[in-house]
């Protein structure tokens, strides 16, 4: 997104894109996860902020300009095969240097660690977070609500299914604590990671869908501050039916 100035709604005064990187969507494109680029360009454009969805192949060069990259969730032979391609191509690190905003969802999340699991072993990740993924001994599936450290952001819900537990490094600050479900699944109570730009999650729904703060959240990094909630009665409706229907026993 080329600099200008906007107004307190993310509306820019000058023509300007947003470029929406969603990256291996034919292989990290688990439970909807696709829907995180739509959601991201559907609510900027409700505030006449144009967006481009770049949908970037296997084998493809990474958008070095991006203004947001999204990483999906996947099966343990796309997902390391996606972190070899990412690890070649170096794009994702390049824009890790430079602040870009990434959402990184479950496989996606664990391949920003220093290693994860895969195939019953221990594979390598792009190093770009303090986190590393290790085998549950039973796989994390069902509802997940979690409250966030940050204020800037209302409870979080999510649909989770994964293998791994995830532990992060003294450096690190979960993106959320646990009410019901597993996130992390290390038994600290802890949910995804916050660090700098970059948002990793075990929620799927897709996650922007369920938790459109958390989509306003990147748009306000990527625009420069933050910006005012629009009116979403059915988002509203369909977060509060998920809340209300979740137990809020942690498992």
């Amino acid at each position: 997104m080329s600099a200008g100035e906007h107004d307190r709604n993310g509306a820019t005064r000058r023509d300007t894109v947003v470029r929406i990187a969603h990256l291996y969507p034919t292989v990290l494109g688990l439970y909807g996860d696709r829907g995180n680029a739509l959601v991201l360009a559907h609510r900027a454009a409700r505030r006449g902020i144009a967006a481009e969805i770049i949908d970037v192949a296997p084998g493809d060069k990474l958008p070095e300009q991006a203004d947001v990259y999204l990483v999906g969730g996947g099966e343990d032979i796309a997902q390391t095969t996606a972190c070899e391609l990412l690890a070649a191509d170096g794009a994702l690190t390049r824009a890790v240097d430079r602040s870009a905003p990434i959402l990184a969802v479950c496989a996606g999340y664990q391949i920003l660690g220093t290693e994860f699991a895969a195939g019953g072993r221990q594979v390598a990740g792009l190093g770009l977070l303090d986190i590393v993924t290790r085998p549950r001994p039973t796989r994390a599936v069902g509802e997940l609500i979690a409250e966030p450290i940050e204020p800037d952001l209302p409870t979080l819900t999510g649909y989770e299914n994964h293998g791994g537990a995830t532990s992060l490094g003294p450096g690190l600050t979960a993106l959320a604590r646990v009410r019901a479900g597993h996130g992390n699944g290390v038994g600290d109570g802890t949910e995804g990671v916050r660090h700098g730009r970059i948002i990793g999650t075990y929620c799927h729904g897709p996650a922007l869908a369920r938790n459109p703060a958390l989509a306003d959240l990147l748009l306000g990094w990527i625009v420069g501050s933050p910006l005012v909630a629009l009116d979403d009665p059915t988002v509203d409706a369909l977060r509060t039916e998920r809340l209300s229907a979740t137990s809020t026993t942690r498992r």
